[in-house]
């Protein structure tokens, strides 16, 4: 198990003093992200190979959302691996140990030259430090859309600040973005997203949703091609 320490400071909080959901996200991303740190045969392997992991699908359950000034733990382990994804768990602890958000993922293991899937060997995966997998729901990776009216909105362009190391727009902005679809007095319980297609500099994206009882969903496109599907209930 990796984990970093981080504090609920101005820049993460809404105009009402509350961790927002956008900040939560990039500190499971970092992470999952830094959890490369504690395993010097994984790491080692990706740099040889040139290879990184892009995020395929995150589940996340809200439990209860900090407020300004709380210090907070955020955890992530991998519960399971094969040659070309991975699986892990990433929670978000408060200063008492309590769960303020659990989360899942998979992730996809990338040739950086090629785009295209790459293998980890036996020897790496069973070198692999695992973690038990964690209680939480575990839902579907893949994302049924309701057979429902769909909402178009103008396109956003995706700027240079939210480009991440991979030349991607980084997955925590996908969230961001699709935040602002939803009503302002929408609470989130739950949010399931599914990337389907990294989205570079300068390209733009156009939201499009639907709106349902108690779930909305906002599928994120570029051109005709959806990139991400993101349910929030």
């Amino acid at each position: 198990m990796y984990s970093i320490k981080q504090t609920v400071t101005t820049s993460k909080t809404d105009r009402n003093g509350q961790l927002k959901l956008f900040s939560a996200f990039q500190m499971m991303q970092d992470c999952s992200e830094m959890w490369i740190e504690s395993e010097p045969t994984v790491k080692k392997y990706f740099g040889q190979q040139n290879m990184t992991q892009l995020l395929a699908s995150r589940e996340v359950e809200v439990v209860r959302v900090p407020s300004f000034l709380e210090n907070l733990t955020i955890c992530t382990g991998v519960f399971d691996c094969k040659e070309v994804y991975g699986f892990r768990n990433t929670f978000i602890y408060d200063e008492y140990g309590n769960v303020c958000y659990k989360s899942w993922s998979m992730g996809a293991f990338i040739d950086k030259t090629t785009g295209r899937l790459s293998k980890l060997s036996e020897e790496v995966i069973h070198s692999i430090l695992y973690d038990e997998k964690l209680d939480m729901n575990y839902g579907e990776r893949r994302i049924r859309l309701p057979q429902s009216e769909t909402e178009t909105f103008p396109g956003v362009l995706v700027q240079r600040n939210d480009i991440d190391y991979n030349g991607h727009l980084n997955n925590a902005h996908y969230i961001r973005i699709a935040l602002e679809y939803l009503p302002e007095d929408f609470t989130v319980h739950g949010i399931r997203v599914e990337y389907k297609k990294a989205m570079r500099l300068g390209e733009l994206i156009t939201p499009k949703i639907i709106r349902g009882n108690k779930t909305f969903y906002v599928m994120l496109y570029s051109e005709n091609t959806v990139s991400a599907i993101i349910e929030f209930n």
